[in-house]
């Protein structure tokens, strides 16, 4: 495994759409390797997910996974997951969203560093696609779970969140840490306030 590097905001292979993998090429070395590899570098730089296009492929790929992430201390637990050709779809539009089915929090991305800002979307979405060893997966993600799978999978489209942040929410890491409540970096809809350890 090794660690790759990642393209940063500029970058025009982030701003293209991604290919779809041929499942009968996923066995190959060349693919495990890359998916070891995202893996490895994912958790080298303390991400909640990347995708192919952060580490200068694109094809249809991404990685997940949260667990003690320094970066997203309010993030729930979310085991490693490989979603080779997603194809996400919200229960609910982003254009009809009420508030009880949206997810609001601060993202950050490792193709944009040092920077946060509020990104809402739905709170429920449905993944479709194959896991590692080419086997159809169907997942049903909720709340912070459905914003990380819908940030990442919007990198094969060549859309970063600052495309859907609210622009008045943009901060800088230092401030965001200086002046954000940890109970209020994620509201999800629907939910009680995530984050606050206490639960109060």
């Amino acid at each position: 495994m090794a660690i790759r590097k990642i393209a940063q905001l500029g970058e025009p292979l982030l701003r293209e759409p991604s290919q779809p993998i041929s499942l009968d090429e996923l066995p190959s070395q060349k693919l495990q390797t890359l998916i070891d590899d995202m893996i490895e570098t994912m958790r080298d730089a303390d991400g909640a997910g990347l995708a192919a296009p952060q580490v200068y492929e694109p094809i249809r790929l991404a990685v997940i996974e949260v667990k003690e992430n320094p970066r997203y201390p309010a993030f729930p637990p979310v085991p490693l997951t490989v979603l080779v050709n997603p194809v996400v779809t919200p229960e609910v539009s982003a254009r009809d969203l009420s508030a009880d089915d949206a997810v609001e929090m601060f993202e950050g991305c490792l193709s944009v560093p040092g920077v946060r800002g509020r990104v809402r979307r739905p709170r429920r979405v449905r993944v479709h696609g194959y896991d590692r060893n080419g086997r159809p997966l169907e997942l049903l993600w909720e709340g912070v779970c459905a914003a990380i799978v819908q940030h990442e999978l919007d990198h094969l489209d060549g859309v970063l969140f600052v495309d859907r942040a609210d622009p008045r929410s943009f901060t800088f890491l230092r401030e965001y840490e200086r002046y954000v409540p940890l109970e209020r970096r994620i509201l999800d809809r629907g939910q009680p306030v995530l984050g606050d350890p206490k639960g109060s």
